[in-house]
């Protein structure tokens, strides 16, 4: 990696400033899954090794813009201090003079959360005073493990970069940016997308940029719709996007032209309704009757998609194959898992993106036969589509 890591830091008896991602779910001011907490710890152990004294930021949730108790990073602070079995300070705000003074206090190897970023709207404006004010909490060292914010031009994450002598990337930034570069700079071939979800437009920019890369690209989930109609194919009730059917058709020319294996579903599990309990079918793609929606790709698309898969030696899989929170309609994303598990288990490198699919993976056990799922939803989408990261590009250069 061309980019600074704390691995080349010298940390001893100096304050770091880390940017983490606890942006967590909570219930009742419980952490309910610790996913991304755990995923930096090898950061937090490092940096604690190397005699550092850690002053820990994110955000979490969307507050507006002040603060509000729902989404105080305390409870995750909690979590972090059972997680890392050691003590672990907090500071009810971010800036300030008890965020100054406790960052003063620490010794080395000691932890120190911050409350919220995002209690201040100047982190979300990029703000240089701001950003100055945080940077005064370190002793100009800052540290980016939060791969999931990497795409957001944030005072926290990029502003601050301005105001520290060094920059790094903690080792999951590090692992992201070298498995999703890897795959999109030089994959081994061959190299298999596989996207899903409810909609196009969420995926244009990858869908295009991949075209450019991979070897054949398999859509599943509510966007395969959108081509179907663009197609002139009957879809029923199913969801589509009725402003992106010129763009499916656009994407659907240039497959043909550029002769790019793009494989849509073969046939669907069909329901009158959007619910758990409803009697599902399975038919053919342009056969779906007015009344029904599909959910779910058939176990004819299962079968094509598992041997397409099974030849990938690189495998980028970002959005479900139906709607996986119903189990009725959740056979095709667990099949596509399992297909992805075993490529995996063969050689091929898969990485796996997106809240959906990575909980899908989660949901089928397999979690641990993936080579890497992505802590970034909408970063690794944007990586995925060719952008640069602003965070990434804020650190400092080897």
């Amino acid at each position: 990696m061309s980019k600074l890591t704390i691995q080349d830091l010298v940390l001893r008896g100096k304050r770091v400033f880390l940017r983490v991602d606890f942006n967590v779910p909570l219930k009742d001011g419980v952490v309910t899954d610790d996913t991304r907490i755990r995923e930096t710890l090898p950061t937090l152990k490092l940096a604690i090794e190397k005699g550092g004294r850690l002053v820990l930021a994110s955000h979490l949730g969307r507050p507006k813009g002040g603060p509000d108790a729902k989404y105080s990073l305390k409870p995750a602070a909690q979590k972090l201090e059972q997680l890392l079995g050691k003590p672990v300070a907090f500071a009810s705000d971010c800036v300030g003079p008890e965020a100054e003074a406790k960052s003063k206090a620490l010794k080395d190897g000691e932890v120190l959360v911050l409350e919220n970023v995002r209690f201040h709207p100047e982190e979300e404006k990029n703000d240089e005073g701001f950003a100055k004010q945080l940077a005064g909490l370190c002793d100009g060292v800052f540290v980016c493990d939060a791969f999931g914010s990497a795409h957001r031009a944030h005072a926290s994450v990029v502003g601050i970069t301005k105001f520290v002598k060094q920059a790094a990337a903690g080792l999951l930034m590090e692992k992201e940016i070298a498995y999703i570069g890897q795959a999109i700079g030089n994959p081994t071939r061959p190299f298999v997308a596989i996207l899903g979800g409810a909609k196009v437009s969420d995926k244009i920019e990858v869908v295009e940029n991949l075209m450019k890369i991979a070897d054949a690209m398999l859509i599943g989930g509510g966007m395969a719709y959108t081509f179907f109609k663009a197609q002139g194919l009957t879809i029923g009730k199913s969801l589509v996007e009725e402003d992106k059917l010129d763009l499916a058709r656009k994407i659907l020319a240039d497959a043909k032209q550029k002769n790019f294996k793009l494989l849509l579903p073969v046939d669907n599990v069909v329901a009158a309704e959007f619910k758990a309990d409803a009697p599902a079918t399975t038919v053919d793609v342009g056969a779906i009757p007015a009344d029904r929606m599909g959910l779910d790709i058939g176990p004819k698309t299962i079968a094509l998609y598992s041997a397409e898969i099974a030849k990938a030696k690189t495998i980028v899989w970002n959005g479900p194959m139906g709607v996986f929170e119903m189990p009725t309609f959740a056979k095709g994303t667990l099949a596509i898992a399992q297909a992805v598990a075993a490529a995996t288990s063969g050689g091929a490198t898969s990485i796996v993106g997106g809240g959906d699919s990575v909980a899908a993976v989660q949901q089928s056990g397999l979690a641990k036969k993936i080579s890497h799922i992505s802590t970034g939803g909408g970063a690794s989408l944007e990586f995925l589509g060719g952008r640069k990261l602003p965070g990434v590009e804020a650190l400092t250069n080897k």
